[in-house]
């Protein structure tokens, strides 16, 4: 039989991290939403494109953000715990983030 582990990897961020990553998300839901709306009020497309690469823009900062904050902790952490897996780990989602 089979053993599968249904653990999940969690992370415990700071006060100041956790504001900061969901005042990212919320600006970026509001353009969302903004996009949506310039799409319903039939907005001219190169107005709503210039929208959507903002959108790009800003979830690229926040990629950026979370992925400085990952390597400086858990993959710091991990290595010097001996869990060198993290770094494939890492290299794997190096190379989605890549696509």
């Amino acid at each position: 039989m089979e053993k599968f582990c249904h653990c999940q990897k969690t992370k415990i961020r700071s006060d100041e991290e956790y504001k900061a990553l969901m005042n990212r998300l919320n600006r970026i839901e509001g353009q969302i939403r903004g996009i949506k709306g310039m799409v319903e009020k039939s907005a001219y497309c190169t107005d709503i494109l210039t929208q959507v690469a903002a959108v790009n823009a800003a979830l690229n900062a926040f990629n950026k953000e979370l992925l400085a904050q990952h390597i400086k902790t858990c993959v710091a952490d991990d290595i010097k715990n001996g869990k060198d897996e993290t770094v494939d780990e890492l290299v794997a989602t190096l190379q989605k983030l890549m696509r």
